[in-house]
């Protein structure tokens, strides 16, 4: 609220709901994003050397990076996205700004590799001249509070991508949410709801149930290697890393994340919801093209969000825990 300028900051979120349709409003809306969205373009190219376009999706993937928050899934995206550029040049897209931040456990090799990956298919996207500003990737180190204050304002869309089953809760997500991102996530943690209060035409779900998830991996009614078989944008994804396209040409150095995505034995599931996730992209781009109606979603999130305020958060917590209570 501090940056909407004569809207009173004890305003409740709720209050924001009327302004939703209202036209005035989602032009100082959109005016208060681009502006943060600014401001974290400088860091990007102050920190990454990377110039990025403040009007493209901001789309934003911040967290531990672990295998189960599946970062990997979105750079899956990333090559998609950067191969439908390449191979159909002359189709209409929303342009994107695709940014990771997070740290790594310092013995946890797989999520180093994964960070690998990320800033190896940056350097080649970024350095594309058949791209231009269509597409750009950053990975931005040492992810701290400080700068999670300049991205989780500037950001459009956030990624919540953890194997149903697997994320306890999760807080970023709200933290995003309050901050007027629209959330891309599986029905985990806390996007179950989230969902529930800012509704389920306000948030892009995709992917398998936690219950589906846990049928899958016991049962395995279905194979990662049929689906790279019989779905080409699959197969084309997973043939660019296998075969060298972001290693300059070294086959090894990715093979232990192309094995993985193959197996029947990746406790996470990660082809088994990539279809999910491509189309749920899809229709993500679609949706940011019509700025009224993404403006209008934004608002909503926000405006909706007031269940996870930390007031309300300690007070449960003192009358149902702590059996304190709380004066009024």
């Amino acid at each position: 609220t501090r940056y909407i300028g004569d809207w009173s900051s004890d305003v409740c979120s709720s209050d924001l709901e009327p302004y939703s349709d209202n036209p005035a409003f989602h032009q100082r809306w959109q005016a208060v994003k681009l502006v943060n969205k600014k401001l974290l373009a400088k860091i990007i190219a102050d920190t990454c050397g990377v110039t990025v376009n403040p009007n493209s999706l901001f789309d934003i993937q911040v967290k531990r990076i672990h295998e189960y928050k599946r970062q990997l899934l979105n750079v899956l995206h990333v090559i998609h996205f950067y191969q439908r550029l390449i191979t159909r040049p002359d189709e209409v897209v929303t342009p994107r700004t695709i940014i990771f931040a997070g740290k790594a456990a310092p013995s946890y090799h797989k999520a180093k590799l994964i960070i690998k990956l990320i800033t190896s298919v940056g350097l080649v996207v970024n350095n594309d001249p058949r791209v231009d500003d269509r597409l750009k990737v950053v990975f931005i180190p040492n992810y701290n509070v400080s700068l999670a204050e300049r991205i989780m304002p500037g950001a459009d869309l956030s990624e919540q991508n953890s194997t149903a089953g697997t994320e306890a809760s999760g807080t970023g997500n709200m933290k995003f949410a309050l901050n007027g991102a629209l959330t891309i996530g599986t029905l985990d943690g806390a996007n179950i709801e989230i969902r529930e209060e800012v509704g389920a035409e306000n948030i892009f779900i995709f992917g398998m149930t936690a219950e589906e998830a846990e049928y899958e991996n016991k049962c395995k009614s279905r194979k990662p290697y049929q689906i790279y078989e019989n779905n080409p944008a699959v197969r084309d994804i997973i043939d660019a890393i296998a075969n060298g396209a972001f290693s300059n040409g070294d086959t090894e150095l990715f093979r232990p994340v192309v094995n993985d995505l193959l197996s029947e034995n990746d406790p996470y599931l990660l082809l088994l919801d990539l279809e999910s996730y491509l189309q749920c992209q899809q229709l993500v781009g679609e949706v940011y093209a019509d700025r009224t109606a993404w403006t209008k979603r934004s608002i909503l999130n926000v405006a909706r969000m007031g269940k996870f305020s930390s007031d309300r958060t300690i007070r449960e917590y003192a009358e149902e825990i702590w059996g304190v209570k709380v004066g009024e």
